[in-house]
């Protein structure tokens, strides 16, 4: 609770996975992946209740033993490759109605960017609040600016993705930011199957050094390499 405002965290850990098997109980460090969510998530000061979104009985047990809530396994339709997130955010809302829990805001905390901090969580639910927002993501800045980028086509033309010219100091770029993927914040009545989180236009700015998105084996390496030798 902040201000007067009840807030869900949903950790969503579905158990398939191409690129790493069992990717979000996967050790790292002698933790599983998603216990690095889990522990900033448990630590927060406004996170009234957590809930791990799954389909996978192990990832289930893992999380219950970390301290997670897992009250409820995840359909099978809502953990294929073409299952959209903001449908498993709407059934989490809709199972804890049943239980007779509502709340004002969603706070979704991917497992696959475990360096994401409780202090990251705590700040941007304070200042989704601050600013009456309906809506919020984290976003880092990115190094590669987007006038230097170019698409190719068929017979190898290059096209700029930005409509300017690129003849510009590298200094005088603008700064430009991603969604990085580690916090996301909704209200919930303005939650729809159609909704984009990652569209949320609302920003909350973090530091790009923790900005890890674990998708292949080499994600992994660097996340070993960063808590091995506590880079942040």
């Amino acid at each position: 609770m902040y201000k007067g405002k009840s807030f869900l965290g949903i950790i969503p850990a579905r158990g398939g996975s191409k690129g790493i098997p069992k990717k979000n109980i996967v050790l790292v460090n002698n933790k599983p992946l998603i216990q690095y969510t889990i522990d900033a998530a448990l630590a927060s000061k406004y996170l009234d209740d957590i809930i791990v979104s799954t389909d996978d009985k192990e990832i289930a047990k893992v999380s219950e033993q970390l301290g997670i809530k897992v009250p409820y396994l995840r359909p099978k339709f809502l953990a294929t490759d073409e299952a959209r997130t903001i449908d498993t955010i709407i059934h989490v809302i809709e199972e804890q109605k049943k239980l007779e829990k509502v709340y004002d805001y969603v706070v979704i905390l991917q497992p696959t960017q475990p360096l994401r901090k409780t202090r990251h969580i705590d700040e941007a639910i304070e200042r989704i609040i601050q600013y009456n927002q309906n809506e919020l993501v984290s976003v880092s800045k990115v190094k590669e600016h987007p006038v230097l980028m170019r698409t190719i086509n068929d017979k190898g033309i290059l096209k700029s993705l930005l409509n300017i010219n690129s003849t510009i100091r590298r200094q005088d770029f603008s700064d430009v930011y991603k969604v990085n993927g580690a916090i996301y914040i909704n209200k919930v009545s303005k939650l729809n199957k159609d909704t984009s989180l990652n569209d949320n236009k609302f920003s909350y700015v973090m530091n790009v050094k923790y900005d890890l998105d674990i998708d292949d084996p080499q994600d992994l390496a660097m996340m070993y390499f960063i808590v091995k030798n506590k880079g942040i």
